[in-house]
């Protein structure tokens, strides 16, 4: 067992009253404010449910999955951390409560236990506090968000592990923030604090008192409030936090911070020695600047197949507004079902945007609608940025309409097609060396290309331009890839292979080189996109529909003025 005086601080966060009041980001902004104090911080989720990871679940119930270096499918939530703080997430920081049972399973099959009965208490426990020191050991501090809400049994045994963290490692060692709501009921012109005290109630039945109280609100919260919700959840005063309804999730960090949480935090964890006085938010307070005073807006379409749960591409949207950010444009989405342009027609959805935005996905369903709009964003010169899926609809297009390939697709959505221009692999080659194979009967969560791999960019190409540099790595998730076959028939079609996998052997990146901006990728670069640095593709697909707007006179949106004009 690892000794007190050398395991990591750490802040465990919890909700209650309802789910999705946005722990994820609370903890995130916490994070950011504390990593500009100078402190090493990172971040884990504890996500009660049973699969082992959300690969598998549609992103209809659990919105995008989130794959980091490592090739983990994490909870999006990963997304947000990455994104606001400067460290890169693995595997180790996504527990479910399938993979606490499937290790603690596998033990027990190998005698690890010594024939012992295989309980909740200690063997899941002890499991999830192993898991909690794996992925926080050698930080500052680290924080740990609990999924779901306090009353939820699905989440009782991650609750019980962090209160034995607490009681054996004592006050200064393990805290607890835990996020409730506030709501204000207009018919009675107030807001109402009981559904906080009952929350917190519910956790100190547990034997958990929370030591912070984030209070989600639509407004800030009053004096009075704030010392009546104290009083009554034995909470001080001055961490009952008001976690008020923001307009851009960017600011979070500054309101937080003017509150006084990271102070609190530093304090009760005796972080005096090792932080900072004071935090240096410049880099938030520069992007919160850059989002309220742009210069420019266009207006991009994303065309896909899960637009109705916005949270299946969060890192999608994300990532365009941060193209956005970098060069003061503000950057308005218009969410479209690629079922919709089956129907009715590319053009009727798509001309009035500045830039089209294909992004990932799976199976047939609305893929016929993507080849459609790559058509039309090529033959209208809109510029055009497809991902993954996006890609392989792309070079559908090509094999079609300019190779002359009738009937061409990929062998996901026809296996009988004469020309499979996207197939799947069978063979692949990790980056550690093994060689990984697959076929049609594998598990699917088995059969992908996953996580960080590096691409070589070809010189003189639009990609090599904007990345800077000639090699680059992105993180993947797809089955299918570019078959190799067909390069040379859709090279002479006029397609451009502009990056390739470090062996030569799988295309990474295409593009046309008569079109303003035609790019399509296979893997994923809105997982690297951060609101402080953005990505390359995505500023160059934003700065190409500015110029898109300026010179075809589209009706994206108009030119703002300066905000010292």
């Amino acid at each position: 067992m690892t000794s007190p005086s050398s395991v990591t601080p750490l802040v465990f966060v919890t909700g209650g009253v309802v789910s999705s009041l946005g722990k994820g980001i609370a903890a995130a902004s916490l994070a950011a404010i504390l990593e500009a104090r100078g402190l090493t911080v990172t971040m884990m989720k504890l996500d009660p449910y049973i699969n082992v990871d959300p690969g598998t679940m549609s992103p209809f119930q659990h919105g995008e999955v989130y794959v980091t270096d490592d090739g983990a499918e994490t909870d999006l939530d990963l997304g947000h951390y990455e994104r606001f703080i400067n460290v890169r997430l693995s595997g180790r920081n996504s527990i479910t409560t399938g993979k606490i049972y499937e290790a603690v399973i596998r033990k027990e099959r190998r005698g690890d236990y010594l024939g012992a009965t295989v309980q909740v208490i200690p063997h899941i426990t002890d499991e999830i506090k192993r898991c909690i020191d794996a992925a926080t050991q050698g930080f500052d501090v680290g924080l740990v968000e609990i999924g779901g809400t306090v009353g939820d049994i699905e989440s009782l045994p991650f609750l019980e592990a962090i209160r034995q963290i607490r009681t054996d490692r004592g006050p200064d060692k393990a805290m607890f923030m835990h996020l409730t709501l506030v709501p204000y009921i207009a018919a009675a012109g107030e807001l109402k604090t009981k559904p906080t005290q009952h929350s917190v109630k519910e956790l100190r039945s547990i034997g958990i008192q929370p030591d912070v109280l984030l209070c989600r609100s639509e407004q800030p919260l009053p004096d009075g409030e704030r010392r009546k919700i104290a009083s009554f959840t034995n909470v001080s005063e001055k961490a009952v936090i008001s976690a008020v309804d923001l307009d851009n999730i960017h600011k979070i960090p500054m309101w937080l911070h003017a509150q006084g949480l990271d102070q609190i935090v530093v304090e009760r964890l005796r972080l005096d020695g090792k932080a900072a006085a004071s935090a240096d938010l410049s880099e938030w307070l520069a992007v919160v600047d850059a989002a309220e005073h742009p210069i420019d807006e266009v207006t991009i379409a994303v065309v896909g197949k899960y637009v109705d749960h916005k949270d299946a591409y969060k890192s999608v949207g994300e990532a365009l507004k941060h193209g956005g950010i970098r060069q003061r444009t503000r950057v308005n989405l218009k969410w479209i079902e690629s079922q919709d342009i089956e129907r009715d027609g590319a053009a009727k959805a798509l001309g009035r945007v500045d830039g089209i935005l294909v992004p990932g996905g799976f199976g047939d369903r609305g893929f016929e609608g993507k080849v459609l709009v790559a058509q039309y964003a090529r033959e209208q010169g809109i510029p055009y940025f497809g991902i993954c899926y996006g890609m392989q609809a792309a070079v559908v297009d090509v094999a079609r309409h300019l190779a002359g390939l009738e009937g061409a697709n990929s062998t996901e959505n026809d296996r009988q097609t004469p020309h499979p221009v996207i197939g799947l692999i069978t063979e692949w080659r990790t980056s550690s060396g093994e060689v990984e194979k697959r076929d049609e009967k594998s598990d699917l969560g088995g059969t992908m290309r996953l996580g960080l791999q590096e691409q070589r960019l070809k010189p003189g190409t639009k990609a090599r331009e904007l990345y800077g540099r000639g090699v680059v790595g992105e993180r993947h998730r797809h089955r299918y890839e570019f078959n190799n076959r067909y390069r040379t028939q859709l090279e002479d079609a006029g397609l451009v292979i502009s990056a390739k996998s470090m062996d030569d052997l799988l295309v990474e990146m295409i593009e046309l080189p008569d079109h303003p901006w035609f790019i399509a990728c296979q893997a994923h670069p809105e997982f690297l996109s951060t609101p402080r640095g953005g990505h390359p593709l995505f500023i160059g697909f934003v700065r190409a529909a500015r110029e898109h707007k300026v010179n075809e006179g589209s009706a994206g949106g108009k030119l703002l003025k300066e905000a010292s004009a």
